[in-house]
């Protein structure tokens, strides 16, 4: 289940999408598959070459994309590897207890 985020942020993460942008959005999640897990970080692109491209620089694989038919396809960072990324692109604000 999602939650805390409000329908402008998700707005935002769709349009750099369609712009070709890395875009970036965190938000409360929680599922029973992923105990300790509270946030997820939806890392999407339009161009999927370069989000696998932009994936392979912290070892995702291209497999691990959730293919949309929508267009808004992306990867989703949990746990220790969502914290490592989103510290190494500079934003750790987007980190949530």
């Amino acid at each position: 289940m999602a939650f805390g985020i409000n329908r402008n942020q998700l707005q935002e993460w769709k349009n750099k999408i369609d712009r070709g942008e890395i875009a970036f959005l965190t938000h409360y999640w929680l599922d029973d598959r992923f105990p300790g897990c509270k946030t997820v970080t939806k890392v999407g692109c339009r161009d999927l070459d370069r989000l696998v491209e932009w994936g392979r620089k912290y070892g995702l694989k291209k497999e691990w994309i959730d293919h949309r038919k929508d267009g808004y396809s992306h990867f989703d960072l949990l746990g220790d590897k969502q914290k490592e990324i989103l510290e190494k692109e500079g934003i750790q604000e987007r980190l949530v207890d």
